[in-house]
């Protein structure tokens, strides 16, 4: 384990995807939706420390879940959790850990992941961010983590790289959630791979990307940036993300830099972006059916998805294809081919029924 080498967990999201069980006050990222004991947050902190020292993990998230960050987590220092006041994106969280860290470690190589993904493979996961850091650590080079498509999948997104070469592809193109046919076309290429959303690189590479991409960026945390480590960061991130830019890495820099390249691996991963990629990880019935809960009974029922407390009985009879969620006071039933409809369902809800169902 090098000494330079530092994790970046991003974990500010609200998962709206995954409501009703994910909501503002507690997202997907602090619950344990796989029943292993573990949140996503803690799998994916337990995740790096095969790769990074503890104290060398840093937290990005929102202000308001700083407590539930550090009781999660209590292996890890307040100085750790990075408080965002506002969301504003993937960019200025990346800014901003990249910022702090190379005020401490001028040298520093830095895995970035979501917190929300799951990796049944922890050997390969382990495997390739080390090999991937030690090849950033002497090259000005962005790296990211490809994933191999096992369907013609219309919710991620897709990278594009050069057919031949080493394990470390020139990226040509990103393409965000592409239509049916084109995402058929690109699983059967051989030059596409799902976009996994984590970047391995060098501090003063992502430095120099930002500052030739970002600049206003740049320059915002660039001012001010001796208050970092010290008792007038927080005074100092609010103002900066009071004036900067909402905009992701990916847009900002990631489609834009002439030194992006990929590694493809097969780590076993979901992005649990939604209760149908959930579908795929949880054990089926002799209908195919994923249940959580224990009073289920379904009769001519095939392929649903249900997640039920355990002091609920349900009943289904002819129902095929759905997402049923019980959770709290509320109960969603959802055809499972449109389930990337629960995210405006959700903003439709605060709109006109209120913030406390959200």
């Amino acid at each position: 384990m090098q000494k330079n080498n530092y994790g970046v967990i991003m974990a500010g999201g609200v998962g709206s995807r995954f409501w009703p069980m994910s909501k503002a006050s507690l997202p997907k990222q602090f619950i344990d939706i796989l029943g292993t004991g573990r949140s996503l947050l803690q799998q994916s902190f337990d995740r790096l420390l095969d790769i990074c020292p503890s104290h060398q993990i840093y937290i990005v998230t929102n202000e308001m879940y700083r407590k539930i960050t550090l009781e999660q987590l209590p292996e890890i220092s307040t100085d750790q959790v990075l408080c965002e006041p506002m969301k504003k994106n993937t960019a200025p969280c990346i800014a901003y850990a990249n910022f702090k860290i190379k005020a401490l470690n001028a040298d520093a190589n830095i895995v970035v992941t979501p917190s929300d993904h799951l990796i049944m493979k922890q050997d390969v996961f382990s495997s390739t961010i080390i090999k991937s850091l030690d090849y950033a650590s002497t090259k000005n080079v962005l790296l990211t983590i490809g994933i191999e498509p096992s369907r013609p999948d219309t919710g991620y997104g897709y990278i594009n790289f050069e057919k031949y070469g080493s394990d470390f592809r020139k990226v040509l193109s990103f393409t965000e959630k592409p239509d049916l046919e084109n995402a058929k076309i690109f699983m059967n290429s051989g030059d596409y791979s799902w976009n996994s959303g984590m970047f391995i690189w060098n501090v003063n590479s992502v430095d120099t990307a930002l500052r030739t991409y970002l600049s206003d960026l740049y320059q915002l945390f660039d001012a001010n940036k001796e208050s970092l480590n010290s008792d007038k960061e927080e005074a100092y991130i609010r103002q900066v993300y009071s004036n900067c830019q909402n905009i992701s890495i990916d847009y900002g820099i990631m489609e834009k830099a002439n030194n992006v390249e990929v590694i493809n691996a097969d780590l076993g991963w979901s992005d649990l972006g939604t209760w149908g990629s959930l579908y795929e990880h949880i054990p089926k019935d002799d209908q195919n059916n994923a249940i959580v809960g224990n009073n289920v009974l379904t009769f001519n029922s095939e392929r649903n998805i249900i997640h039920l407390p355990n002091d609920k009985f349900l009943v289904t009879q002819g129902l095929n294809d759905f997402i049923v969620v019980d959770h709290d006071n509320i109960l969603l039933i959802c055809n499972k081919k449109e389930e990337q409809q629960i995210k405006a369902i959700v903003e439709y809800i605060e709109l006109n029924k209120g913030s406390d169902l959200v």
